[in-house]
């Protein structure tokens, strides 16, 4: 892996949690930084707990709303759009919104 010297002004209690750590897993500080950034960056896409708590109250409201269509209704949709697909879509495109 090619390195880049790049720099950064961290405050002087996490330069000496960087120290600390590196010591203790008797690596360097660069590699805790590259780790640390790592799993940082893997868990930024993720949902927070509160956001993910808001979007399940939002799926259980929608699920506790009465059905504005018959299940034949829906099962008959769904058919139509399977047999559209499978043959090869639609003859003209769709209006544009």
């Amino acid at each position: 892996m090619a390195s880049e010297k790049v720099t950064f002004t961290l405050d002087s209690d996490t330069v000496r949690r960087i120290a600390q750590t590196a010591a203790r897993l008797g690596t360097s500080k660069s590699g805790v930084v590259r780790e640390a950034i790592m799993e940082y960056a893997a868990k930024a896409g993720r949902l927070s707990e509160a956001e993910r708590l808001r979007r399940l109250a939002v799926l259980d409201e929608l699920l506790a709303r009465p059905a504005t269509r018959s299940a034949k209704a829906v099962d008959r949709e769904i058919a139509e759009l399977r047999a559209t697909r499978r043959a090869g879509g639609r003859a003209t495109r769709s209006p544009r919104k």
